[in-house]
């Protein structure tokens, strides 16, 4: 089970979903049952990852999972990669392993869509004291499957090594990575030997298979 993380002050959010009257409902939320001041809006992962950069410092972020430019928990990784403050998934996907699989991609906690107000505020109380929030119904499981071991070790990767990986998987060799990326074909080696060790495999097919055993739609197959 993931540590909690220290105390917190949730009072400007984030909130990363491309549908807009829902944005609109959960900020009205936020302002009136969660102490939030301030909320930001971006419609999908690129738009939210460049307010980052551009310098936004929000307190809390709440991500949808389906998003027009990535899936699932591909994009909470790239997420957690890009900004500090604590991330609470709202999918209207709210099986258990999936629930699960975000809190060991490194969420703070997991909200279905189109929970009641008392939920949300509830979530933030528990994030901003520290914990971690699930439905109340659901448990992390200590003993993790074969897909949330594999989760797990994705978060390990850098930004780039995530980029790269995900051109492995595309079957792209290491000579048209280094040309995509602009870097020498000696820096994507010494990468591909870090994605190996992270991810505790010892080929590149090995590391895909991880890949795809991590992905969002595998997650959804035994549901």
């Amino acid at each position: 089970m993931p540590d909690a993380a220290p105390p917190v002050t949730l009072r400007n959010a984030l909130v990363i979903d491309d549908h807009p009257l829902f944005c609109d409902a959960l900020s009205m939320t936020l302002r009136l049952v969660a102490g939030v001041d301030s909320v930001r809006v971006a419609p999908d992962l690129h738009g939210a990852i460049a307010l980052l950069e551009e310098g936004a410092a929000p307190d809390v972020i709440l991500l949808d999972l389906n998003l027009p430019d990535v899936s699932g928990l591909d994009g909470l990784i790239r997420l957690k990669q890009a900004a500090r403050a604590p991330v609470i998934v709202v999918s209207s996907i709210a099986e258990p392993q999936v629930m699960r699989a975000a809190i060991k991609a490194g969420a703070a906690g997991f909200v279905p869509k189109h929970s009641p107000r008392e939920v949300f505020q509830a979530a933030f109380q528990t994030i901003a004291a520290g914990g971690i929030h699930l439905p109340g119904e659901i448990e992390l499981d200590d003993h993790a499957s074969a897909r949330e071991t594999a989760v797990e070790r994705m978060t390990q990767l850098t930004r780039q090594q995530m980029t790269i990986l995900e051109l492995i998987c595309e079957g792209k060799q290491n000579k048209q990575i280094a040309f995509d990326l602009s870097i020498a074909e000696a820096t994507v080696k010494a990468h591909i030997t870090a994605i190996m060790r992270k991810l505790g495999v010892q080929s590149r097919t090995q590391a895909v298979l991880i890949a795809q055993q991590a992905s969002f739609g595998n997650l959804l197959q035994d549901t």
